[in-house]
């Protein structure tokens, strides 16, 4: 049998549940990165392919068959494009992201969220204080 639940709740609970605010965070935080890291690969990768290969822009490169023209200069530049931003991307953020929570795991200590209970050997809550299996009553 269906819920007695509005649209409007089901909607309401759809939008506060956390992964959508975390997409939504993630989305919008994305969106503010891309300036940097275009900004590292225009201004500081880019300037180092032009020093090594002598040319900073392949997309003048073509060559022509039967009147066709491929433009293989800009798949080049492409594929540059996309090396350069997931090279920046591996450097400046997950390696130091990675880094930082490895640091703050080390220092953690797990604390479980279940027990073994003694009669039936079933796992049940920390605290509880009965077992739902065998229904034994557990030292506190």
């Amino acid at each position: 049998m269906p819920d007695n639940k509005s649209l409007w709740q089901e909607f309401k609970e759809f939008i506060f549940r956390g992964n959508v605010v975390d997409l939504a965070v993630a989305v919008v935080i994305g969106l503010a990165f891309q300036a940097v890291v275009t900004a590292i690969v225009k201004d500081i990768l880019t300037p180092i392919v032009a020093a090594i290969f002598g040319e900073p822009n392949f997309g003048a490169l073509h060559f022509t068959i039967h009147k066709s023209a491929f433009l293989y200069g800009d798949v080049i530049n492409n594929i540059i494009s996309f090396l350069s931003i997931a090279a920046a991307v591996f450097f400046f953020v997950v390696k130091p992201v990675n880094y930082v929570t490895s640091r703050r795991r080390a220092g953690e200590e797990v604390v479980p969220d279940v027990k073994v209970c003694p009669e039936c050997l079933s796992s049940i809550p920390v605290a509880a204080r009965r077992c739902a299996f065998c229904t034994s009553t557990l030292a506190a």
